[in-house]
């Protein structure tokens, strides 16, 4: 009985600590929920899976969702979840990919040979 006490207040601890811990990788901006701004409120890792490259990207409340990048001119793709993502370029050369009233700017180049979406 004992022993159970432990693990669970080690449990206990380890989310409290999670929580608590500032997200890591590059900050970009991000408009979450619906929010009609946007703000550098997110944070995205490169990763890669295979020949894939995956971008994790992070929010403040622990909350994530992962992109892959692909190379038909869209950018990136969802990598996992019912929803899918939409993609649009802006003049900027900035990536707005957008995923259930979630949008997230990626900075990047569309690629000159890559097909227009």
């Amino acid at each position: 009985m004992r022993r159970g006490l432990t693990l669970v207040a080690v449990a206990a601890l380890a989310a409290c600590s999670q929580a608590d811990e500032k997200p890591q990788g590059r900050v970009i901006d991000c408009a979450l929920a619906g929010a009609a701004k946007f703000a550098p409120d997110c944070f995205v890792q490169d990763s890669r899976n295979g020949d894939q490259q995956v971008l994790t990207v992070r929010h403040k409340d622990g909350a994530f969702r992962r992109f892959m990048m692909v190379d038909d001119g869209r950018g990136v793709v969802a990598a996992d979840g019912a929803d899918e993502a939409s993609a649009k370029w802006s003049a900027e050369g900035v990536l707005e990919v957008s995923v259930a009233g979630d949008r997230y700017r990626f900075p990047a180049r569309m690629k000159a040979d890559a097909p227009q979406p």
